[in-house]
């Protein structure tokens, strides 16, 4: 018997051992916190959704200033408010993407990014579901935040009712200042790595952004673009665009969407890659938040709406960047036919002041066909400082030649050749590889400059041809 007590020991203190063991290591593993992205960016599991927006009393915010039965639906925010708000706010999109693009693997580490969307006076069934459609189709990882910029609506509760759902901000000014200034208040307090502008009243699509943060973290030069998709203003219907657009102008500024050539179809090997256009749409971008502060930001004096996009996509191609529309990337936004806001000055003269002050800052000797389309602007102010060399200019002839070699400076605009424009108060554009030589205003600037730019050829970039 004493035997085989003995013969117990070692085996039962083996078993006790072991127990302790794995007591200590599974209590450990109790203890212990996960490292890594899951801590950073923890899952919202579809209960979390639900709570959240329990939060946000969807129909007491809509019912507030729902259509009335006898109005016109398209009175106050000319698309049909009617059928707008019959539509629920997180309905279904068609995915209008190439199959090619679910098949994409974009990086890892994409930054987050701050959404900026700035209105005035929005319709509130559009500005929720547009922000809806980004928090139901983004990775929440991606999104640092979605500011609001609410410019002077004439209900603060538009904006303000918004901040309980998840990822929101509101800014609101105190006085009507337009796009261009709302969009730099809400840059200036964005903590993202990167800037998203959107629309009040779009709708993302699947994986919109990831393609967009994909080609921005690549090279920190490059403003991105999503194909832009129609929400028809009369029936919301979601309609495919197509994916071989470009962005062009006329002599007069005016922009338009012009279809790529044959040439340039047959070089497109893969549908997928993205299309270097000369001019961006402007409501749908996105950037490096450094490159944007370096270029300067927009031009602050352009006011309500209206020319931005010339301006910043000058802005882009002058100091050395690039415009791309990415295919993969899909949003669709309601395009209508008219303004259903004010203009102080009026929207004819407003929109000629804020190209006029793009013809003369970034046009050199093009402006003057930009004025045979638009007599009636040469008497027109464009700006506080009137028509005199504003700071403007002198801020683009800094950046200008800080990334480009003065020889090649104006190669920003001839790189617009290949769009041939066609206009009776100017000239199809001469080809790409007309030759131009500096005027002395651009010589004695660089001259002035080079002692300061010494050593600093490497970054050189010349604007493509596309």
């Amino acid at each position: 018997m004493r035997r085989l007590s003995r013969r117990l020991v070692l085996p039962i203190f083996g078993v006790l051992w072991i127990t302790v063991l794995l007591f200590f290591w599974v209590t450990k593993k109790k203890l212990e916190v996960p490292t890594g992205p899951e801590v950073q960016t923890p899952k919202i599991s579809d209960g979390d959704w639900d709570d959240l927006w329990d939060q946000f009393d969807e129909r007491r915010y809509l019912n507030a200033k729902k259509w009335r039965v006898g109005d016109d639906p398209y009175k106050l925010y000319a698309f049909n408010q009617r059928e707008s708000e019959r539509i629920a706010s997180n309905r279904v999109v068609p995915d209008t993407r190439l199959f090619r693009c679910t098949l994409l693997v974009y990086c890892a580490d994409l930054p987050p990014t701050s959404i900026i969307i700035a209105f005035h006076n929005e319709a509130r069934s559009t500005l929720l579901r547009t922000i809806r459609s980004i928090l139901n189709r983004t990775p929440m990882n991606l999104i640092q935040e979605i500011i609001l910029v609410d410019d002077f609506s004439n209900d603060p509760e538009d904006c303000k009712q918004l901040i309980k759902l998840p990822k929101v901000k509101c800014l609101r000014n105190n006085e009507r200042q337009g796009l261009v200034r709302s969009r730099i208040r809400g840059a200036d307090i964005a903590q993202g790595t990167t800037l998203t502008f959107l629309d009040s009243h779009c709708e993302v699509n699947r994986d919109w952004l990831q393609p967009l943060l994909h080609r921005v973290k690549e090279d920190y030069t490059r403003v991105v673009c999503p194909v832009i998709d129609i929400i028809h203003l009369d029936t919301f219907n979601y309609i495919e665009s197509a994916s071989e657009l470009r962005g062009g102008f006329d002599w007069s500024l005016h922009f338009q969407w012009e279809q790529l050539t044959p040439e340039q179809k047959a070089r497109r090997l893969d549908p997928t890659e993205p299309i270097r256009t000369p001019i961006i749409a402007g409501g749908l971008f996105v950037m490096d938040k450094s490159w944007f502060y370096y270029l300067g930001k927009y031009d602050m004096d352009m006011d309500i709406w209206g020319g931005e996009n010339f301006e910043i996509s000058f802005r882009v191609w002058m100091c050395g960047g690039s415009l791309e529309i990415v295919p993969c990337s899909r949003v669709g936004h309601v395009f209508r036919k008219k303004h259903p806001y004010i203009f102080p000055d009026g929207n004819a003269n407003t929109y000629i002041k804020n190209t006029k002050r793009t013809a003369e800052v970034w046009m050199d000797e093009y402006k003057q066909y930009y004025y045979a389309s638009r007599p009636f602007a040469l008497e027109r102010p464009f700006g506080k400082s009137g028509p005199s060399p504003t700071p403007s200019r002198s801020c683009r002839r800094s950046c200008a030649c800080q990334l480009s070699p003065c020889s090649l400076a104006p190669q920003w605009f001839l790189s617009f050749a290949r769009m041939e424009i066609k206009d009776s108060n100017g000239p199809r554009l001469a080809p790409a590889s007309s030759t131009w030589r500096p005027t002395s205003a651009w010589t004695q600037t660089c001259l002035a400059m080079a002692p300061r730019l010494a050593g600093k050829s490497s970054s050189i970039r010349v604007s493509p041809h596309s």
